[in-house]
């Protein structure tokens, strides 16, 4: 049996003040989620309800219907409250469908895979 320490208690119940509350969960791969919350344990996994997993490739975003959704503790990096009365994103965001997001994200990586590939060609070109 393994016993909690002292941070995963003030963690679990600091959560309390985020119950029934709407978050944005940053995970440590990188994504992004949104939901209510609406149960957590002392290793600080959770539950939101509502969920959706947000995607933004620059000016551009979409949000994934999740529905329920479980999240282990050891993967959150950051929980923030949303404020439901402000507006979620600048004005400048514009929302498109899962389709094209896809397709930018996938423009992005290419494009984050060319820049990789040019730049070990450059290295390989300096010869200090």
């Amino acid at each position: 049996m393994s016993w909690a320490s002292a941070e995963d208690i003030y963690l679990s119940t600091s959560l309390a003040s985020y119950l029934d509350k709407k978050l944005l969960v940053l995970l440590r791969d990188g994504r992004k989620l949104l939901g209510t919350l609406r149960s957590f344990d002392q290793f600080a996994n959770a539950v939101l309800e509502g969920a959706c997993e947000r995607l933004i490739v620059g000016e551009i975003y979409c949000d994934i219907p999740l529905g329920l959704y479980i999240i282990r503790g050891e993967n959150v990096v950051l929980i923030g409250e949303l404020d439901v009365d402000k507006e979620e994103l600048p004005p400048h965001m514009t929302r498109v469908p899962e389709a094209e997001i896809r397709r930018a994200q996938k423009a992005e990586r290419e494009a984050s895979d060319l820049k990789g590939t040019m730049r070990k060609r450059m290295e390989f070109l300096d010869m200090d």
